[in-house]
């Protein structure tokens, strides 16, 4: 089985390293000649291509891209790369997107008889490198049948979601949560050094308390250490939050208090936090 992976950033270097190590042969395409490099370091069997439709014979394909609109420009129309691919071959897409856009992809894929599944990642970076990041897969339940062994390569645990909507909504509303902690978290510091309480304390006892969260276990220290290195870029997060806000509208929900964190992000964002961690959001909050 020949694989072809597009996107090599934080999350899908990851997941192309992962069956690279695991001896298959996989394609490899990225715009950056760093991040391609390092996933071909990771053994012998991945191959680097200088244009994406060089992919198109491949029988599984992955993309990892930042937006809806840049797996529209790749994937879809005339020129796109499901146009190109043969029959019978499956697409596995990774990228957080929101419902349309995986299904705009399921259908172009269906008119074609290529499989499609939409697999959003739950977790880091560093779970991705490790073969341990959750995903949760739509899609129609043989083809996720036929791809579980592949899927268990590249990631940790597998959530069969049902069709590629849930499965795309499940992870922006995953990170609608997370992100919206992490404002309040942000918030909550701040007003723990107005009173006076060193931060380092303040995160130690608040995890003892209802107040614990995955936000406060992971960036809390960092946001203690001043730590703003880039795991979750604040600009990609800003992007969820934006998607899993339109998604809420659509379907007639306000998503009141993540609309405030909405408006945290941009500020970090216009002052130029975009390529920081997304606990970088901490420093607009006073």
């Amino acid at each position: 089985m020949k694989f072809g992976f597009i996107g090599l950033g934080q999350m899908g270097g990851g997941l192309a390293r992962n069956l690279i190590r695991a001896g298959k042969e996989v394609k490899v395409f990225d715009l950056n000649p760093v991040a391609i490099e390092k996933t071909l370091a990771a053994g012998t069997t991945g191959i680097a291509v200088k244009d994406k439709k060089d992919l198109a014979d491949v029988d599984v394909l992955f993309t990892s891209l930042p937006l809806p609109k840049h797996l529209e420009e790749v994937m879809l129309g005339e020129d796109g790369l499901i146009n190109k691919m043969r029959s019978g071959a499956t697409y596995i897409e990774v990228s957080t997107i929101d419902p349309q856009t995986a299904r705009k992809l399921s259908d172009a894929c269906e008119a074609r008889d290529i499989d499609y599944l939409q697999c959003p990642l739950g977790l880091t970076p560093a779970h991705a490198e490790q073969g341990t990041e959750p995903i949760y897969v739509g899609g129609k339940k043989e083809v996720f049948e036929k791809m579980k062994e592949v899927l268990e390569i590249v990631g940790g645990q597998i959530h069969y979601m049902g069709e590629v909507e849930a499965s795309a909504a499940f992870k922006i509303i995953s990170n609608l949560i997370g992100m919206t902690n992490l404002a309040v978290l942000s918030e909550g510091i701040r007003i723990g050094e107005k009173a006076g309480i060193d931060r380092k304390l303040l995160i130690d006892l608040l995890s003892e308390t209802g107040a614990f969260s995955f936000q406060m276990k992971v960036r809390g220290p960092w946001i203690v250490n001043n730590d703003f290195a880039n795991r979750f870029g604040l600009d990609l997060a800003l992007k969820d939050i934006r998607l899993g806000i339109e998604m809420a509208e659509a379907w007639e929900n306000d998503a009141k208090a993540m609309k405030v964190a909405l408006e945290y992000f941009k500020e970090a964002s216009a002052q130029g936090y975009g390529k920081e961690d997304c606990n970088a959001v901490y420093k607009v909050i006073k």
